[in-house]
């Protein structure tokens, strides 16, 4: 029987956990900058090697990561091959940078035409930087492929792959044959913990590194995501205090207040 081969799909992004008075908004280069805090493999990215790891667990296989980029930390992806993935394979070329879904989703799907034979490839649900949830399906479609997205539970079954997926009031389950693309939602499950020994063991492991050329990209095709505003949101905050002679009183005083607050809101 051939071993069962997985593509996870991992994008690099600011820390989304950084405290807020350690990021800056950039509004000439339009992007956010996390001072002195590295970034990291997107959180529901993370989510979607877990799957790939027990799918693996349980039937055998090869677990290959990629990522597309212009600036992409090695130290930062190695995590992956930390966690337990077999092959990292970084697309990294100036050209790339700021690339929107639809370009990022087409030099996927020419690395994974270089790449070859494969039976899943795994996304998360979401990018924890645009929260735009399309490179996944888009990705899907340049390849021809069947996708399922919102996977909560993943199984294998004589070539199939069944998925229980969420869908609105509940869950649905929905299969398709392989090769298939499924993205991941948070209800998957929690990655794994990644300890400090398998970190420092997986600095030894080899990454590969293609360019552009290497996968024969068109750069004609690719576009750029083009940032028109970008800022921190203002917080106003205000404290209002409800009185009264009694707890009554009080009671009654600040049901008025509320009432009056959501008819500002609601008009």
């Amino acid at each position: 029987m051939r071993e069962l081969k997985i593509i996870v799909c991992v994008k690099q992004v600011p820390d989304p956990e950084a405290p807020p008075s350690e990021v800056e908004v950039d509004n000439i280069q339009m992007k956010i900058i996390t001072r002195g805090l590295p970034p990291v493999i997107n959180p529901p990215d993370e989510v979607a090697l877990e799957a790939a790891l027990q799918i693996v667990e349980k039937h055998g296989g090869k677990i290959t990561v990629l990522s597309v980029g212009d600036d992409l930390s090695i130290p930062v992806l190695r995590k992956a091959l930390a966690a337990g993935a077999h092959e990292l394979i970084l697309i990294k070329d100036e050209c790339l940078k700021d690339l929107d879904e639809y370009s990022t989703a087409f030099v996927l799907s020419k690395a994974i035409q270089k790449i070859g034979q494969y039976d899943l490839i795994l996304t998360g649900r979401e990018g924890a930087d645009w929260n735009s949830g399309q490179a996944g399906l888009i990705l899907s479609e340049l390849l021809g492929i069947p996708a399922i997205n919102l996977a909560k539970k993943i199984e294998l079954s004589n070539g199939e792959v069944i998925v229980t997926k969420l869908a609105p009031g509940g869950l649905e389950i929905v299969k398709t044959i392989i090769p298939a693309l499924i993205t991941v939602t948070s209800e998957f499950g929690e990655p794994r913990y990644v300890s400090f020994t398998s970190l420092k063991s997986a600095r030894t492991k080899p990454v590969l590194l293609w360019s552009a050329k290497d996968i024969d990209i068109d750069l004609s095709i690719l576009r750029k995501r083009r940032v028109v505003s970008l800022f921190k949101p203002l917080r106003a905050r205000k404290c209002t205090i409800v009185e009264g002679k009694t707890p009554e009183e009080i009671s009654e005083n600040l049901t008025k207040k509320l009432l009056e607050m959501l008819k500002t809101v609601t008009t």
